[in-house]
Protein backbone atom coordinates (compact mmCIF):
# COMPACT_ATOMS: atom_id res chain seq x y z
CA UNK A 1 0.00 0.00 0.00
CA UNK A 2 3.03 2.46 0.94
CA UNK A 3 4.66 1.49 -2.79
CA UNK A 4 1.04 2.67 -4.37
CA UNK A 5 0.44 5.63 -2.37
CA UNK A 6 4.26 6.71 -3.37
CA UNK A 7 3.50 5.70 -6.72
CA UNK A 8 0.14 8.13 -7.16
CA UNK A 9 2.23 10.62 -4.74
CA UNK A 10 4.11 10.97 -8.17
CA UNK A 11 7.13 9.38 -7.19
CA UNK A 12 9.10 7.48 -10.89
CA UNK A 13 8.79 3.89 -11.20
CA UNK A 14 11.95 2.28 -11.09
CA UNK A 15 13.06 0.58 -14.79
CA UNK A 16 15.11 -3.20 -14.53
CA UNK A 17 19.21 -2.58 -14.94
CA UNK A 18 20.04 -3.75 -18.48
CA UNK A 19 21.30 -7.22 -18.27
CA UNK A 20 24.51 -7.70 -18.30
CA UNK A 21 25.93 -9.93 -20.93
CA UNK A 22 23.42 -8.44 -23.43
CA UNK A 23 25.95 -4.68 -21.87
CA UNK A 24 29.04 -7.34 -22.52
CA UNK A 25 28.11 -8.36 -25.97
CA UNK A 26 27.13 -4.29 -26.84
CA UNK A 27 30.38 -3.15 -26.14
CA UNK A 28 32.17 -6.61 -27.87
CA UNK A 29 30.55 -5.31 -30.98
CA UNK A 30 31.22 -1.54 -30.71
CA UNK A 31 34.87 -2.31 -30.39
CA UNK A 32 36.69 -0.70 -33.13
CA UNK A 33 38.96 -4.36 -33.88
CA UNK A 34 35.91 -6.25 -33.42
CA UNK A 35 34.02 -4.31 -36.44
CA UNK A 36 37.73 -4.45 -38.09
CA UNK A 37 38.08 -8.36 -37.48
CA UNK A 38 34.70 -8.75 -39.25
CA UNK A 39 35.71 -6.70 -42.01
CA UNK A 40 38.50 -8.65 -42.42
CA UNK A 41 36.78 -12.51 -42.64
CA UNK A 42 36.40 -12.37 -46.00
CA UNK A 43 39.88 -11.79 -46.84
CA UNK A 44 40.71 -15.02 -44.23
CA UNK A 45 38.42 -16.75 -46.15
CA UNK A 46 40.10 -16.29 -49.41
CA UNK A 47 43.95 -16.26 -48.10
CA UNK A 48 42.39 -19.55 -46.52
CA UNK A 49 40.92 -20.93 -49.66
CA UNK A 50 43.82 -19.82 -51.95
CA UNK A 51 46.86 -20.35 -49.84
CA UNK A 52 46.74 -22.22 -46.78
CA UNK A 53 44.38 -25.08 -48.27
CA UNK A 54 46.92 -25.29 -51.61
CA UNK A 55 50.18 -25.51 -48.86
CA UNK A 56 48.78 -28.30 -47.25
CA UNK A 57 47.64 -30.02 -49.93
CA UNK A 58 51.19 -29.78 -51.84
CA UNK A 59 52.64 -31.13 -48.67
CA UNK A 60 50.33 -33.76 -48.96
CA UNK A 61 51.46 -34.57 -52.68
CA UNK A 62 55.02 -34.37 -52.12
CA UNK A 63 55.06 -37.38 -49.78
CA UNK A 64 53.26 -39.24 -52.72
CA UNK A 65 55.02 -41.49 -55.48
CA UNK A 66 54.44 -40.81 -59.30
CA UNK A 67 51.18 -42.45 -59.31
CA UNK A 68 50.16 -40.55 -56.77
CA UNK A 69 48.42 -43.55 -55.25
CA UNK A 70 51.33 -45.05 -52.61
CA UNK A 71 52.48 -42.89 -49.57
CA UNK A 72 56.07 -42.61 -49.75
CA UNK A 73 56.83 -40.04 -47.04
CA UNK A 74 60.46 -38.19 -46.93
CA UNK A 75 61.64 -40.10 -50.18
CA UNK A 76 60.88 -37.50 -52.82
CA UNK A 77 62.97 -34.71 -50.89
CA UNK A 78 65.87 -37.48 -50.21
CA UNK A 79 65.92 -38.03 -53.70
CA UNK A 80 65.90 -34.23 -54.82
CA UNK A 81 68.73 -34.00 -51.57
CA UNK A 82 71.31 -36.76 -52.54
CA UNK A 83 70.43 -38.38 -56.01
CA UNK A 84 69.49 -35.39 -58.32
CA UNK A 85 72.52 -32.60 -59.22
CA UNK A 86 70.37 -30.77 -61.49
CA UNK A 87 68.23 -29.91 -57.73
CA UNK A 88 71.74 -27.67 -56.28
CA UNK A 89 72.50 -26.10 -59.35
CA UNK A 90 68.29 -24.98 -59.20
CA UNK A 91 69.00 -23.55 -55.64
CA UNK A 92 72.29 -22.13 -56.46
CA UNK A 93 70.13 -20.19 -59.44
CA UNK A 94 67.80 -19.62 -57.07
CA UNK A 95 69.37 -17.94 -55.18
CA UNK A 96 71.74 -16.16 -57.17
CA UNK A 97 69.11 -14.54 -59.22
CA UNK A 98 66.95 -13.57 -55.69
CA UNK A 99 70.20 -11.49 -54.73
CA UNK A 100 71.17 -10.03 -57.64
CA UNK A 101 67.47 -8.66 -58.40
CA UNK A 102 66.86 -7.35 -55.43
CA UNK A 103 70.71 -5.34 -55.18
CA UNK A 104 70.62 -4.03 -58.38
CA UNK A 105 66.48 -2.92 -57.80
CA UNK A 106 67.15 -1.12 -55.04
CA UNK A 107 70.69 0.04 -56.27
CA UNK A 108 69.18 1.58 -59.30
CA UNK A 109 65.61 2.74 -57.51
CA UNK A 110 67.88 4.42 -54.92
CA UNK A 111 69.48 6.30 -57.30
CA UNK A 112 67.03 7.28 -59.22
CA UNK A 113 65.06 8.26 -56.32
CA UNK A 114 67.28 10.47 -55.42
CA UNK A 115 68.09 12.09 -59.00
CA UNK A 116 64.91 13.14 -59.26
CA UNK A 117 64.27 15.27 -56.90
CA UNK A 118 67.01 17.45 -58.72
CA UNK A 119 64.84 18.20 -61.56
CA UNK A 120 62.75 21.02 -62.42
CA UNK A 121 58.44 20.82 -61.39
CA UNK A 122 57.44 19.59 -64.66
CA UNK A 123 60.38 17.58 -65.97
CA UNK A 124 59.97 15.41 -62.39
CA UNK A 125 56.06 14.83 -63.36
CA UNK A 126 57.25 13.89 -66.79
CA UNK A 127 59.84 11.45 -66.02
CA UNK A 128 57.93 9.84 -62.99
CA UNK A 129 55.71 9.08 -65.79
CA UNK A 130 58.33 7.29 -68.07
CA UNK A 131 59.64 5.86 -65.58
CA UNK A 132 57.01 3.91 -64.01
CA UNK A 133 56.11 2.48 -67.27
CA UNK A 134 58.39 -0.63 -67.30
CA UNK A 135 56.27 -1.34 -63.89
CA UNK A 136 52.93 -0.69 -65.19
CA UNK A 137 52.85 -2.85 -68.33
CA UNK A 138 52.06 -6.36 -68.22
CA UNK A 139 55.59 -8.05 -67.52
CA UNK A 140 54.74 -10.46 -70.10
CA UNK A 141 54.66 -7.87 -72.91
CA UNK A 142 58.06 -6.58 -71.18
CA UNK A 143 60.01 -10.01 -71.75
CA UNK A 144 58.53 -10.52 -75.17
CA UNK A 145 59.99 -7.27 -76.20
CA UNK A 146 63.44 -7.95 -74.66
CA UNK A 147 63.48 -11.17 -76.29
CA UNK A 148 63.35 -9.50 -79.49
CA UNK A 149 65.81 -7.65 -78.39
CA UNK A 150 68.12 -10.72 -77.41
CA UNK A 151 67.03 -12.72 -80.53
CA UNK A 152 70.48 -14.16 -81.76
CA UNK A 153 70.12 -13.73 -85.48
CA UNK A 154 67.42 -9.82 -85.33
CA UNK A 155 68.44 -8.47 -81.98
CA UNK A 156 69.10 -4.63 -82.09
CA UNK A 157 71.64 -4.65 -79.02
CA UNK A 158 73.74 -7.00 -81.29
CA UNK A 159 73.35 -4.27 -83.72
CA UNK A 160 74.61 -1.40 -81.78
CA UNK A 161 77.73 -3.31 -80.32
CA UNK A 162 78.34 -4.49 -83.97
CA UNK A 163 78.90 -0.50 -85.30
CA UNK A 164 81.30 -0.22 -82.27
CA UNK A 165 83.23 -2.61 -82.95
CA UNK A 166 82.12 -5.24 -80.45
CA UNK A 167 81.47 -8.73 -82.35
CA UNK A 168 77.77 -10.26 -81.60
CA UNK A 169 76.51 -11.42 -78.28
CA UNK A 170 74.52 -14.51 -77.99
CA UNK A 171 72.39 -13.66 -75.02
CA UNK A 172 70.55 -16.70 -73.94
CA UNK A 173 72.64 -19.61 -75.93
CA UNK A 174 75.46 -18.73 -73.28
CA UNK A 175 75.26 -19.28 -69.48
CA UNK A 176 76.32 -16.02 -68.21
CA UNK A 177 75.00 -13.77 -71.54
CA UNK A 178 71.83 -15.78 -70.46
CA UNK A 179 71.38 -15.20 -66.78
CA UNK A 180 72.58 -11.40 -67.26
CA UNK A 181 69.45 -10.99 -69.65
CA UNK A 182 67.27 -12.32 -66.87
CA UNK A 183 68.76 -9.83 -64.32
CA UNK A 184 68.78 -7.02 -66.96
CA UNK A 185 65.22 -7.88 -67.77
CA UNK A 186 64.03 -8.50 -64.18
CA UNK A 187 65.52 -5.21 -63.11
CA UNK A 188 64.39 -3.17 -65.43
CA UNK A 189 60.75 -4.13 -64.84
CA UNK A 190 60.95 -4.03 -61.09
CA UNK A 191 63.35 -0.92 -60.14
CA UNK A 192 60.15 1.53 -60.63
CA UNK A 193 58.71 -0.03 -57.44
CA UNK A 194 62.10 0.63 -55.64
CA UNK A 195 61.98 4.36 -57.09
CA UNK A 196 58.33 5.34 -55.96
CA UNK A 197 59.16 3.61 -52.54
CA UNK A 198 62.37 5.54 -51.54
CA UNK A 199 60.94 8.78 -53.05
CA UNK A 200 58.39 8.40 -50.25
CA UNK A 201 60.85 8.10 -47.69
CA UNK A 202 62.93 10.81 -48.89
CA UNK A 203 60.09 13.07 -48.31
CA UNK A 204 59.38 11.83 -44.65
CA UNK A 205 62.82 12.62 -43.72
CA UNK A 206 63.04 16.26 -42.41
CA UNK A 207 65.00 18.84 -44.37
CA UNK A 208 65.88 20.86 -41.09
CA UNK A 209 68.51 17.67 -40.55
CA UNK A 210 69.64 18.50 -44.27
CA UNK A 211 70.51 21.91 -43.71
CA UNK A 212 71.95 21.20 -40.15
CA UNK A 213 74.39 18.69 -41.75
CA UNK A 214 75.39 21.67 -44.40
CA UNK A 215 76.01 24.15 -41.79
CA UNK A 216 78.17 21.53 -40.22
CA UNK A 217 80.25 21.07 -43.05
CA UNK A 218 79.05 17.81 -44.40
CA UNK A 219 79.73 16.38 -47.47
CA UNK A 220 76.68 14.56 -49.70
CA UNK A 221 78.04 11.54 -48.64
CA UNK A 222 78.05 12.30 -45.31
CA UNK A 223 74.55 14.02 -46.05
CA UNK A 224 73.33 9.87 -47.50
CA UNK A 225 75.16 8.10 -44.72
CA UNK A 226 74.44 9.80 -41.52
CA UNK A 227 70.68 11.67 -42.23
CA UNK A 228 69.28 9.52 -45.67
CA UNK A 229 70.11 6.27 -44.77
CA UNK A 230 69.62 6.02 -41.06
CA UNK A 231 65.88 8.03 -41.79
CA UNK A 232 64.81 5.24 -44.57
CA UNK A 233 66.45 1.68 -43.11
CA UNK A 234 63.12 0.40 -42.42
CA UNK A 235 61.45 1.49 -45.78
CA UNK A 236 64.64 0.18 -48.07
CA UNK A 237 64.47 -3.54 -45.41
CA UNK A 238 60.51 -3.84 -45.96
CA UNK A 239 61.01 -3.04 -49.59
CA UNK A 240 63.54 -5.07 -49.85
CA UNK A 241 62.09 -8.05 -47.93
CA UNK A 242 58.88 -8.11 -50.22
CA UNK A 243 60.70 -8.33 -53.37
CA UNK A 244 63.01 -10.83 -52.13
CA UNK A 245 59.52 -12.77 -51.47
CA UNK A 246 57.96 -11.63 -55.13
CA UNK A 247 61.25 -12.27 -57.00
CA UNK A 248 62.48 -15.65 -55.56
CA UNK A 249 60.81 -17.37 -58.31
CA UNK A 250 60.60 -14.69 -61.47
CA UNK A 251 58.34 -17.48 -63.17
CA UNK A 252 57.30 -15.43 -65.88
CA UNK A 253 60.82 -13.82 -66.96
CA UNK A 254 62.71 -17.02 -66.55
CA UNK A 255 59.68 -18.72 -68.41
CA UNK A 256 59.38 -16.87 -71.24
CA UNK A 257 62.78 -15.30 -71.44
CA UNK A 258 65.41 -18.75 -71.51
CA UNK A 259 62.85 -20.99 -71.00
CA UNK A 260 65.03 -22.56 -68.03
CA UNK A 261 68.00 -22.72 -70.93
CA UNK A 262 70.79 -23.21 -71.42
CA UNK A 263 70.66 -26.91 -69.75
CA UNK A 264 68.66 -25.42 -66.74
CA UNK A 265 71.46 -22.72 -65.92
CA UNK A 266 69.02 -19.94 -65.52
CA UNK A 267 65.91 -22.19 -64.29
CA UNK A 268 64.79 -21.21 -60.70
CA UNK A 269 62.93 -23.64 -57.92
CA UNK A 270 59.54 -22.07 -59.67
CA UNK A 271 60.48 -23.04 -63.29
CA UNK A 272 61.98 -26.32 -62.36
CA UNK A 273 58.95 -27.12 -60.03
CA UNK A 274 56.58 -26.58 -63.28
CA UNK A 275 58.81 -28.16 -65.65
CA UNK A 276 59.19 -31.30 -63.28
CA UNK A 277 55.45 -31.16 -61.93
CA UNK A 278 52.92 -30.12 -64.70
CA UNK A 279 55.39 -30.53 -68.43
CA UNK A 280 56.72 -34.22 -67.24
CA UNK A 281 53.96 -35.36 -65.03
CA UNK A 282 55.85 -36.21 -61.83
CA UNK A 283 53.38 -33.46 -59.85
CA UNK A 284 54.76 -35.07 -56.24
CA UNK A 285 58.20 -34.63 -57.32
CA UNK A 286 57.63 -31.03 -58.29
CA UNK A 287 55.44 -30.39 -55.24
CA UNK A 288 58.61 -31.33 -53.06
CA UNK A 289 60.63 -28.97 -55.17
CA UNK A 290 57.99 -26.11 -54.93
CA UNK A 291 58.67 -26.45 -51.04
CA UNK A 292 62.23 -26.07 -50.91
CA UNK A 293 61.39 -22.47 -51.68
CA UNK A 294 59.44 -21.62 -48.12
CA UNK A 295 62.45 -22.35 -45.60
CA UNK A 296 65.09 -19.87 -48.16
CA UNK A 297 62.37 -17.00 -47.82
CA UNK A 298 61.72 -17.64 -44.28
CA UNK A 299 65.94 -17.79 -43.17
CA UNK A 300 65.78 -14.19 -45.23
CA UNK A 301 62.49 -12.91 -43.99
CA UNK A 302 63.99 -13.67 -39.90
CA UNK A 303 66.99 -11.97 -40.78
CA UNK A 304 65.77 -8.55 -42.53
CA UNK A 305 62.80 -8.37 -40.00
CA UNK A 306 64.99 -8.59 -37.25
CA UNK A 307 67.83 -6.74 -38.28
CA UNK A 308 64.71 -3.84 -38.50
CA UNK A 309 63.43 -4.56 -35.23
CA UNK A 310 66.56 -4.32 -33.73
CA UNK A 311 67.37 -0.76 -35.26
CA UNK A 312 64.46 0.17 -34.39
CA UNK A 313 65.10 -0.67 -30.66
CA UNK A 314 68.22 1.39 -30.98
CA UNK A 315 66.67 4.05 -31.96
Amino acid sequence: MAETGAYLAGAKPTTRAISKPSSKLNRFLGRTSTIAFFMTLPLMFVMATLVIYPAFYSVRLAMLDRPMVNFVGLDNFSFLLFRKPTFWRVVYNSVLFAVSFVICKAFFGFVIAHLLPNLPAKAQRGWRAALLIPWVIPPAMSVLAWLWLFDPSFSALNWVLKRVGVGPVFWLGEVTWARSAVIIVKVWIGAPFFMVMYLAALKSVPEQLYEAAEIDGATWWQKLRFVTLPMTRHIIAITMLFSLIVSSGAFNVIQILTNGGPQNQTDTLATWAFRVGLVSGDIPLGASISLFTLPILALAAIFILRNVRERGSEA
